[in-house]
């Protein structure tokens, strides 16, 4: 079969018009029976789409987690998540809604005791670090934690939920090489910030649906002016994916009214350890004086 040429769907209307050439044999791929009956199943529905994980929607619609993403390849899509994104675009016509949303969807759970979300929280963020450790490059890891060692400054940017993330970054990494700070558009606005940057230097942006737009804008900027970008974000269909040198992926679906972020923790803990192996004695050295240093300043520190 021909498919050069085909254009893959942006959006549910799109995905709906593609479905229907299917059914009348217009359109340069096919689909299996049961693909064909889940996806109808999921275009009836979309609001479920956009607010389950993929275990919890094969599940109900009786079908392997596997089939969704072969579905969603076979679609000229990225992956399952690339498919929900279709989803959760057309649920909220834009990203303003999206933490209502997840807050209804946590209502509505049949049958959620208190006494259950504990276990149900914990074993979502464990598949989704396993999803995460399971998809991630070991190449791409190592040159990563590499370009943070050697960088002559670093920076690293989050907002929001993401903030505390970038602050925890920036701290433990401060703990083992210098010129490392968060980049913070209340002290001194973000084209002063970036502009202590030159080429070769590194800025860490850290963003997931519903992006922020100042986030994937700054990464653009520092792109185009020759600093280096790493980037930790939810999938392969994240603005930020094409704009960064190294882009790791955490899936992020949880019972929380927001995003997921244990796995964004443990990646990052990972990427330090691994940059503090690298840097070797140099890393125990800035310990140890930073150590020495608590010790002169107890009890005040």
């Amino acid at each position: 079969m021909n498919t050069s040429g085909f254009t893959p769907p942006h959006d549910l209307s799109s995905l709906r018009q593609l479905l229907a050439d299917i059914d009348s044999k217009q359109a340069p791929i096919r689909l299996g029976g049961q693909s064909r009956r889940v996806l109808n199943a999921m275009l009836t529905n979309p609001e479920q789409v956009a607010l389950t994980s993929i275990t919890e929607l094969a599940e109900r619609h009786g079908v392997n987690a596997s089939t969704l993403t072969r579905l969603a390849h076979r679609l000229g899509l990225s992956g399952f998540n690339g498919l929900q994104q279709l989803f959760r675009f057309e649920l909220t016509g834009s990203p303003l809604h999206f933490y209502s949303d997840q807050a209804r969807h946590l209502a509505r759970e049949p049958g959620l005791a208190a006494s259950d979300l504990p276990a149900r929280v914990g074993q979502q963020e464990c598949s989704n670090i396993s999803a995460m450790i399971d998809k991630l490059d070991p190449e791409s890891f190592k040159r990563a934690a590499d370009l943070i060692a050697r960088a002559r400054q670093v920076r690293i940017y989050g907002l929001r939920q993401f903030y505390a993330l970038s602050y925890f970054l920036g701290y433990a990494l401060g703990m083992v090489r210098p010129n490392v700070a968060t980049l913070e558009a209340g002290r001194q606005g973000i084209a002063d910030a970036l502009s202590t940057l030159q080429p070769g230097d590194l800025l860490i942006v850290a963003s997931c649906f519903p992006y922020t737009a100042s986030v994937i804008r700054t990464a653009e900027i520092a792109q185009q002016h020759g600093i280096e970008v790493i980037a930790l974000t939810d999938t392969q269909d994240s603005p930020l994916h094409n704009i960064a040198s190294y882009s790791f992926c955490v899936p992020n679906r949880s019972l929380f009214y927001s995003n997921a972020m244990a796995g964004f923790f443990v990646l990052g803990e990972a990427l330090l350890s691994e940059v503090a192996a690298r840097l070797g004695d140099t890393a125990i050295e800035a310990l140890r004086r930073r150590e020495e240093l608590i010790s002169e300043l107890s009890p005040l520190s």
